[in-house]
């Protein structure tokens, strides 16, 4: 996939590697090969997902060459993967059911060294995306199989200024975002690069086996086919999530033309997507609070500004994309289901723990709600995230029901919430990085909102939009912001 092109990848010089290293657990702990069974949230997307940290000249490494940083990262690394061992491993398709486990098999991980003579001030605002921003990750060739894929790959560049870029490929199938940073935090204390290594990180242990996740086992059988919750004498519902899915790809289907939206299928593809990021201010949110209640009390009403700008975009993204007002819309976001299994997942769980709760309306009452209604559905649909909830959505999964080759439906607005994750602070070499941007990912009109290095209040959002839309997007959304 690839986005539409609004960068000229020919003004910056060319990006050379100039060693590419596999790196293995130190032998320090035995880890004997084994099947770790994946569960079905960790099925979805098996693909590497990508980050880049930006980390501009600095005085405190500006004498050290690339080659110390490299074995720096490379022995950090080594020591990370003797405890996140799975990482070290490669996944395998079980021959009889075709499904993906974990075969962990020490084949270990692939650490890139590249130089390149741009400068960082050349690439202008890292927030913003530029398709040079993939010639900073090391991608290995995928022929189709998945167990000659490295889980976890890394490539650090040194620019023309003395500044650096390190950029990480992990496969989704390994963490989801939480298990990922804690793991980049690990590696990096232990890279020990200017600082001494700190082993009163507080990092949990991780917990690798899916345990309570897993469908068909008899461990994690027991937990799926538990009773309702007590107090509940129906039956356990469906995952609002998949039957809304569902529900938007009969909509799509039964129109003329298989018109999604108004848009022809094809032409909303992927890769026709702009990535823009849009930053809002600790100043713009106050600002959205006061304009949407009018500058009264709210009374006992409480909300996040993730539910706050959540709600915004949904109107914003739906009104741009000029859905038919008879259609069906929904909202969908991850929610982190570490506390919402009966018992709860143990600390330190690395695996894929988020389900995806949902709001369904039409676009005629999603643009005549008010901010404040759509900000109570949207807690009702992240109280709605139980134990039981999780049982459907997992066992729903089990039947093929996944998005991670969904192609963008406009009707589907989906928000990935990172902003209890700053990537940034993260130090692998010298203080924190200038910036850490997603690259693009395989579902790329996800809107994702991160902290801003600058503004602790603030919040970025980098969306993916067909490009006929951006302009029309940018106004409705910025309305009220300003």
């Amino acid at each position: 996939m690839a986005t539409k092109k609004h960068d000229d990848h020919e003004n910056y010089p060319t990006v050379l590697v100039t060693k590419t290293v596999t790196v293995h657990p130190k032998p320090l702990l035995h880890h004997p090969q084994q099947i770790l069974h994946l569960s079905n949230l960790d099925r979805q997307c098996p693909m590497l997902m990508y980050v880049v940290f930006f980390y501009k000249p600095c005085f405190a490494y500006q004498n050290l060459s690339l080659g110390s940083i490299f074995n720096s990262l490379k022995s950090g690394l080594e020591e990370t993967l003797s405890i996140w061992y799975p990482a070290a491993g490669r996944l395998s398709l079980n021959q009889a059911d075709g499904k993906l486990n974990l075969w962990c098999n020490n084949g270990g991980a692939v650490l890139a060294e590249a130089v390149t003579t741009a400068k960082i001030i050349q690439l202008g605002d890292l927030s913003q995306y530029k398709e040079f921003f993939e010639r900073l990750a090391y991608k290995p060739v995928f022929q189709g199989n998945f167990s000659q894929m490295p889980l976890i790959v890394a490539q650090i560049t040194r620019f023309g200024c003395g500044g650096y870029s390190i950029s990480i490929g992990a496969s989704h199938s390994l963490f989801d975002g939480p298990a990922t940073y804690d793991f980049l935090r690990a590696w990096a204390s232990n890279s020990a690069i200017l600082k001494e290594k700190r082993s009163t990180l507080q990092i949990y242990e991780p917990v690798h086996e899916r345990g309570p996740l897993l469908v068909g086992t008899q461990h994690g059988q027991q937990q799926l086919t538990k009773l309702p919750e007590s107090g509940s004498s129906a039956p356990t519902r469906g995952a609002a999530a998949i039957d809304h899915l569902h529900q938007l790809i009969k909509q799509a289907l039964a129109g003329p033309d298989m018109k999604f939206g108004g848009s022809n299928f094809s032409n909303t593809g992927n890769s026709n997507l702009v990535l823009k990021t849009f930053h809002l201010s600790g100043a713009m949110i106050e600002s959205l609070k006061i304009k949407v209640f009018g500058g009264e009390s709210r009374g006992s009403f409480s909300f996040s500004s993730f539910e706050l700008i959540a709600a915004h975009l949904w109107k914003a993204r739906t009104k741009a994309l000029g859905v038919k007002k008879g259609a069906m819309v929904c909202l969908q976001f991850a929610v982190d289901l570490r506390n919402k299994m009966v018992p709860p997942l143990p600390k330190g769980f690395s695996g894929n723990a988020f389900v995806l709760a949902s709001i369904a309306l039409t676009a005629e009452q999603l643009e005549g709600s008010s901010h404040e209604a759509i900000i109570e559905k949207i807690k009702q649909a992240k109280n709605s995230i139980t134990n039981d909830y999780v049982i459907a959505y997992n066992k729903a999964l089990d039947g093929g029901a996944a998005q991670g080759s969904l192609p963008p439906i406009n009707e589907l607005t989906l928000v990935s919430d990172w902003t209890r994750m700053p990537f940034h602070t993260i130090d692998f070499l010298h203080g924190e990085a200038a910036y850490v941007s997603p690259l693009l990912s395989p579902i790329p009109q996800v809107a994702y909102f991160m902290q801003n290095p600058n503004d602790l209040r603030g919040i970025g959002v980098r969306i993916g939009l067909p490009p006929q839309f951006l302009n029309a997007f940018s106004h409705y959304f910025l309305t009220n912001l300003q």
